[in-house]
């Protein structure tokens, strides 16, 4: 609406038509389909979302205290918690952790949101955006954590390894290329010059 709003003579904005309707209830009238739809799509995505984030939460924190290889019984110390790779695991299992909790947040953001015109030029763009971007990279950083998890108990076997790290990453780049299109173009769309030519004649 506002990029219509921007081509247009300001006087006509408040001028009626003969049913009486301005400008704004007009467009608001004519395109109440297209926001009940918008409305539908981002609930359905955020339900989505969020139910993938809820379970990276629920794998993570269980994983922060399932480490590999157990606890020394005398001390109570993680049995690897000197190697390298053990300190990848603690890192990006609370990475993961806390961005897939980032993201459940801005989808219930979502789920919560009153909807209004408004809304849609960016709040609800910006959530969407950090919402998705977080639950990227919370998947990314589970795959680093199972991978962490993985050399430490088959102990840096590369024959092992190797094959099993290509495999986990087939889900971070299926995600990637579906969801990608889509940051970029919600990016656009709300950040971006708008959808008309900037150079465009105006309509006064």
């Amino acid at each position: 609406m506002q990029e219509v709003e921007s081509i247009i003579n300001p006087t006509d904005k408040d001028f009626a038509n003969v049913k009486g309707q301005i400008a704004r209830e007009l467009f608001t009238s004519d395109h109440a389909d297209l926001l009940l739809k918008g409305e539908e799509w981002m609930k359905a995505t955020a339900t989505s979302c969020t139910v993938v984030g809820a379970l990276i939460i629920t794998i993570m924190f269980t994983a922060a205290f399932t480490v590999p290889g157990g606890y020394v019984q005398e001390s109570g110390y993680p049995i690897f918690k000197d190697k390298e790779s053990f300190t990848v695991f603690i890192v990006s299992d609370a990475i993961s952790l806390f961005s897939s909790s980032t993201s459940v947040l801005m989808f219930l953001g979502i789920l919560t949101s009153r909807y209004a015109e408004e809304d849609f030029l960016k709040s609800l763009p910006t959530k969407l955006i950090i919402g998705l971007s977080t639950l990227f990279f919370s998947i990314a950083t589970m795959m680093v954590t199972f991978c962490a998890a993985l050399m430490i108990i088959v102990d840096g076997k590369l024959q092992i390894i190797i094959p099993i790290v290509l495999v986990a990453c087939i889900p971070v780049t299926f995600f990637m290329m579906l969801q990608f299109p889509l940051l970029v173009e919600i990016f656009v769309s709300t950040y971006g010059p708008g959808i008309f030519n900037k150079k465009l004649k105006r309509w006064y």
